[in-house]
Formats: C-alpha cells, structure tokens, sequence
C-alpha cells in the first residue's frame, strides 16, 4: 500500500488547497463575543475549581476523622 513518492507533491498540494477553501469557511466572532465567551469560561472554571475544592477538603476531614 506504499505511495508514489512522486504524488507526495500533488498530494500535498490538493491537501493546503482544501484546507485553505475550508479556512475560509470560518466566521470568526467579534472582538467583543471572545472576551465575553473568554471571561464566561474562566468564571466558570473558577466556580468548579472551588466548589471540587471544598468538597475534596470536606471529605478529606471525613476521612481524617473516620481513621484518627
């Protein structure tokens, strides 16, 4: 199943030129949309990482209690 070493080119080529027609497909949000989605998204990540983080911490003294 080896490949013509001489249709790498090509091939190659055919590939940067889909995608590149791909690419151009794109709609890029404004400016003001990434932010907000950037801060919506470490906001979130914040409130998770503390919630997981209090309840590592409470039943890590559970633990602490039960074995001591």
């Amino acid at each position: 199943m080896a490949t013509n070493p001489a249709n790498w080119a090509k091939d190659l080529t055919r590939y940067l030129s889909e995608v590149q027609g791909e690419y151009k497909k794109i709609s890029w949000p404004a400016q003001n949309e990434a932010l907000a989605g950037s801060i919506g998204v470490v906001v979130v990540v914040a409130v998770i990482t503390t919630v997981l983080g209090l309840i590592d911490f409470g039943l890590s003294r559970i633990m602490q209690l039960i074995l001591g």
